[in-house]
């Protein structure tokens, strides 16, 4: 998964992001307000982590921002105000969450995932489409109810796919969503494609039909057609 941490005290905000990626997410990261409207603004997550009290503005205003530019992003308010009526205000405003500081980030890691279930996948820890089961807690993948191994980045780049099932999705958003900031520092989007090709071919040589189509001068689009 990919995740922003807006979160301004330093240490906090390591510690976050160490444990999600521990845990195989990629995560991206702003301090301040200004830097987390512009990621906001140029790429989608599927959790963003805002702290409300930032040094240069309000959070809540990053989250009237996603509501007036009609994003999907899932978001978790982490802070250490625990007014009720600025929780219902943050609810009002699209959150799906609200924990208050400190908290586990075991309690954290779990609230994401139900964030990312309840709005891509309805809820389930298992994923069917077709032929194959991806069971999201686990991270594995079934194909006619036999196992097959993947590497992380292989699961990840299966369950965006599956989670944009019938959508053209360009090279650029592949890379940026499963790769993060650091897909910046490539020099093309092509790496893309050995990484298509590899998990393309160990579903068809476990007998899954092809559901991968290039699109040419785009991208990709997995679909069953």
């Amino acid at each position: 998964m990919k995740i922003l941490v807006v979160e301004d005290e330093e240490l906090l905000r390591v510690n976050i992001i160490d444990y999600l990626t521990a845990e195989g997410n990629v995560c991206d990261f702003a301090s301040c307000f200004d830097e987390a409207s512009e990621k906001i603004a140029l790429y989608d997550y599927d959790c963003i982590l805002l702290d409300l009290t930032l040094p240069d503005g309000d959070g809540l205003k990053l989250l009237q921002a996603l509501k007036q530019q009609n994003k999907s992003d899932g978001v978790i308010i982490i802070t250490a105000r625990s007014s009720v009526d600025q929780r219902i205000e943050g609810l009002s405003l699209g959150a799906d969450d609200y924990l208050i500081k400190p908290f586990h980030l075991s309690e954290l890691s779990a609230r994401i995932m139900a964030v990312v279930r309840r709005r891509s996948f309805k809820g389930n820890d298992l994923v069917v489409f077709n032929e194959l089961k991806i069971d999201i807690q686990s991270k594995t993948l079934k194909v006619n109810n036999e196992t097959v191994n993947l590497t992380r980045k292989e699961f990840d780049l299966l369950l965006y796919f599956i989670a944009n099932k019938s959508k053209v999705v360009s090279k650029s958003a592949v890379v940026t969503h499963i790769w993060g900031d650091h897909a910046d520092m490539a020099d093309s989007f092509d790496f893309i494609y050995t990484h298509i090709k590899n998990l393309r071919k160990k579903l068809i040589d476990a007998g899954c039909k092809d559901y991968f189509h290039s699109v040419y001068g785009v991208g990709y689009k997995f679909a069953d057609e």
